[in-house]
């Protein structure tokens, strides 16, 4: 019998494909959320590490307990990479300028003889999603340091995985000597990474399943979400909306660049949501920690999210238009000292923990991801 087929609206817009205990995106409400937990709540009080248990393992580990420390160790000892896989980063580094690029080359060599997921038991598919995620940080940190003539910074595994991630990826120019970041930069890129993790099925994210849903290998399946996270669409705005900041200068200047930019059908980075009716909780979240630092750059972006957002509505009254997670995640990262060269690298590196326990769910109950699409070309003959 012929299984009827649905016509989905473009981009499968309001499907539900898939039934998850990750969590979701409740947009009309500004509201989202990890396993049973508030998503920007743990963000404010929970380290990174416990906030990855809860989505690979389930459950949210004890602040005081030993599997907390137990999962850090190991985490910060997967960080450190094999010395023929460091030699590899060099050349890489010389091919490409682009760490997601050197990125997807160099997964295969973590993992030369990763298995398809589908001979896998949940306890090997774990072990290789967590192995991915903790070098992750290394690889993109090492390759931007090589592609700009410097040494990378080696991992240290008794650190915080936010904390390691700043000393590797701020690597100063080789002229100035290396710092260490302060409790508030570190708190600032922990808040950051763990608010970002996960956000329903997003196009990274549903990559990352469909890829695991045809039994593929853990590395398979993370390149996916790597390539999808790398477009301006998903993941490359941050840096975006900084420059946009930088360009309009004053705030009295917003207007009339806002306004030349929508006459021209350009988009406005930083602003609209695909889910979101409300405010995202996560730029609320992000406005708040940049709050935190005395910056003349904090001041002057909040006048101008006021200003954007004041003429987005009056040129569109009909729609519901949003600051989103890009416009103050920009600024934070700027001012922890990163590159903005590093700022979808970050994104990555926290959205790989989500791509994990998503690829652990579909592996456990999985049905291949198998949609058809309905041909609009010329009719064939027969």
């Amino acid at each position: 019998m012929t299984t009827p087929l649905i016509l989905a609206p473009p981009g499968l817009k309001g499907v539900q494909v898939a039934e998850t205990t990750i969590g979701q995106v409740r947009g009309d409400e500004g509201f989202y959320h990890y396993r049973q937990y508030e998503a920007t709540g743990l963000a404010r009080s929970s380290p990174l590490e416990a906030i990855w248990q809860l989505l690979v393992d389930g459950e949210l580990p004890k602040a005081d307990g030993d599997n907390q420390a137990s999962f850090r160790h190991q985490i910060g000892l997967q960080r450190v990479l094999p010395e023929e896989v460091m030699s590899q980063l060099e050349m890489i580094g010389a091919l490409t300028q682009r760490p997601h690029l050197g990125a997807l080359a160099a997964l295969p060599l973590l993992l030369p003889d990763a298995k398809p997921s589908l001979d896998c038991d949940h306890a090997e598919r774990r072990d290789n999603v967590l192995r991915l995620g903790a070098a992750l940080p290394t690889v993109l940190a090492s390759l931007a340091s090589l592609q700009t003539g410097r040494q990378p910074v080696a991992p240290d595994p008794t650190r915080g995985h936010a904390e390691d991630w700043l000393y590797m990826a701020r690597n100063p120019p080789r002229d100035r000597p290396l710092t260490a970041p302060s409790a508030q930069d570190i708190r600032a890129v922990e808040t950051y990474l763990s608010s970002t993790i996960d956000h329903g099925f997003n196009a990274s994210t549903f990559a990352a399943r469909v890829v695991t849903s045809t039994g593929a290998d853990a590395v398979s399946a993370l390149s996916a979400g790597l390539g999808a996270l790398s477009g301006p669409l998903h993941g490359g705005a941050p840096s975006r909306a900084l420059a946009m900041i930088e360009e309009i200068g004053d705030p009295s200047s917003t207007e009339t660049w806002v306004r030349a930019k929508l006459d021209r059908g350009e988009r406005i980075m930083g602003f609209g949501h695909a889910v979101y009716r409300a405010e995202d909780p996560r730029s609320l979240l992000l406005r708040e920690v940049a709050l935190g630092y005395d910056s003349e750059l904090v001041e002057r972006a909040v006048e101008i999210e006021k200003r954007i957002l004041s003429v987005m509505r009056q040129w569109k009254p009909e729609a519901v238009i949003v600051t989103n997670v890009e416009f103050y995640a920009g600024i934070v990262l700027h001012l922890v000292g990163l590159p903005s060269s590093m700022f979808t690298p970050t994104f990555m590196i926290s959205r790989v923990i989500g791509w994990g326990a998503h690829i652990l769910e579909q592996a456990a109950d999985n049905k291949i991801i198998r949609p058809s699409a309905r041909y609009v070309g010329v009719p064939p003959t027969r």
